[in-house]
């Protein structure tokens, strides 16, 4: 007998049906093939599923057993696909029948990992299947007790979670009622609260400033100052003063870490913008994504948020230079053999790094104890190309110690958050949604939208010739400039915001 029950395959962040084909002849010696392009994970299933009935209760039929997951030629991974054989297998040998007034098979998709004792597994992945489903016009999934609130975020999609394979029998033989996975009530409220805030970071001013207009636009920043100057508590700290992710942004960045298998068990949404950190030792394919099964890199978990590269210059320059598309593009494709998987990379670059390989250059207190030529290494780490990238360059001097220890009123993250919401209102009203930040917008929107006043202008051609401004570093400027005037609520640029967008590339051009 045969039967056919829905699951699916993620390829990067896209997920595609699968259709498990289960064929069980009397004819043969009892044999149990699985075909279709599986990993080595797909071909153990075999083995789980055997304990898997022997200890749910069910019988393993012992007869030449055939399951083919198509399309044949799309590689499947993982343990994803123990459940939806085990039903084939369960519905092809008569154990269970298939009844649409209970559940219609063609119209549900099931995954699931099963353990030896029958009892399901999480899987990765599930919330891009779920996306699947509404879609494909499918109604209901069956996955494990721990993916249900992940797969339930969907609306319109009826979730069925049981925790093990002998309930799940008990469901379908009409034995036991399990309810849907209601829809899970999200408390927006936790994702405003950061451990980092601005009103932790004394002194600093100027910085401050211009992260709030790095938050506004979505600007890239490079911060270059001594050790302990405060370049640490300033990354932290800046997304907390980020607007909170609308739900379709929370639906994408949890995607994301759903196929990367980092979703937390207590979250069904991620609703903070994530702020990644990797380490100067990272490779660059830990950072841009891949390997044998393609997984989303830094660059990808940083998407919507922060990618965090404290002391850049320790960092490999294949990985530096690795970046210089994706910060273009806002998204990496990762070309094999096997094909091309797409994966997004919208976040904003904060990166940090000493003057020096000692750190104290420039230091009016403390002396400097590097020669020329390390310095001039060191400098040499980061080329002009990923320099070319930044918008805000920013240096960064030790605080003064009266400031440290004055107890000064400070502003906090949630009243810079309220300009730059604003901002971002303005935004979002010039692009109809069709780019989010002025970070993103092209030739032609810089063209319609940075409309300058002539005395504007002036200051700006005379700016292009003495700091040799790129035609990158001049897009760039006026992106920044467009920013500085949404902050301060003006519709044209004026000559204040261009001289301000100049003096956070001033220092890097000379």
């Amino acid at each position: 007998m045969l039967a056919k029950i829905i699951s699916a395959a993620n390829i990067g962040l896209e997920a595609n049906l699968v259709t498990c084909e289960v064929d069980i002849s009397a004819q043969g010696l009892p044999s149990f093939t699985i075909v279709g392009l599986g990993d080595r994970a797909v071909e153990e299933s075999k083995e789980r599923i055997r304990a898997a009935f022997r200890n749910s209760g069910a019988d393993f039929p012992l007869h030449r057993i055939i399951v083919n997951l198509a399309p044949a030629d799309m590689p499947k991974e993982g343990p994803a696909y123990d459940l939806p054989i085990a039903v084939g297998l369960l519905l092809a040998s008569g154990q269970i029948s298939a009844n649409p007034e209970k559940l219609d098979f063609q119209n549900t998709l099931i995954v699931g990992e099963l353990s030896l004792d029958g009892h399901l597994r999480k899987v990765n992945g599930v919330l891009p299947l779920a996306i699947l489903c509404k879609n494909s016009g499918i109604k209901r999934m069956i996955v494990p007790k721990e993916n249900g609130e992940e797969a339930a975020i969907i609306d319109s999609l009826e979730v069925l979670a049981p925790d093990s394979l002998q309930q799940l029998i008990r469901i379908l033989l009409g034995q036991e009622n399990l309810p849907f996975v209601p829809k899970p009530v999200l408390n927006l409220e936790d994702r405003l609260n950061y451990e980092y805030d601005f009103s932790q970071i004394k002194g600093q001013e100027s910085a401050k400033r211009a992260l709030e207009i790095s938050a506004a636009g979505g600007h890239n920043v490079l911060l270059k100052g001594p050790p302990g100057a405060g370049k640490t508590l300033l990354a932290r700290s800046f997304p907390s003063i980020l607007p909170p992710l609308n739900f379709d942004e929370a639906v994408e960045v949890t995607k994301i870490y759903s196929v990367a298998g980092l979703l937390d068990n207590n979250k069904s949404l991620i609703t903070i913008r994530p702020f990644r950190s990797p380490h100067h030792s990272a490779s660059y394919v830990g950072l841009l994504g891949g390997g044998n099964t393609i997984r989303p890199g830094e660059i990808s978990l940083a998407h919507r948020g922060v990618l965090f590269l404290d002391e850049v210059a320790e960092f490999s320059r294949q990985s530096l230079e690795s970046l210089r598309q994706p910060l273009e593009d806002r998204h990496i494709t990762i070309s094999r053999a096997s094909g091309s998987v797409h994966l997004p990379a919208q976040f904003i670059l904060f990166a940090a790094q000493n003057p020096c390989p000692c750190g104290f250059l420039g230091d009016t207190k403390r002396n400097c104890a590097c020669m020329p030529g390390s310095i001039a290494k060191y400098k040499r780490k980061i080329s002009g190309p990923f320099l070319d990238r930044i918008d805000i360059y920013l240096e960064v001097p030790p605080v003064e110690v009266d400031k440290l220890s004055a107890d000064l009123k400070v502003e906090n993250s949630s009243e810079i958050r309220k300009r730059i919401v604003a901002a971002r209102k303005l935004q979002e009203k010039r692009f109809n949604g069709r780019i989010l930040t002025n970070s993103e917008m092209g030739n032609k929107d810089i063209k319609e939208y940075c409309v300058l006043t002539e005395e504007s202008l002036d200051l700006l051609k005379m700016a292009i010739s003495s700091l040799n401004l790129s035609a990158r570093g001049y897009h760039r400027v006026l992106k920044l400039s467009r920013t500085i005037a949404d902050l301060a609520g003006v519709e044209n640029i004026q000559s204040e915001h261009i001289a301000e967008a100049l003096q956070y590339r001033a220092r890097e051009e000379s």
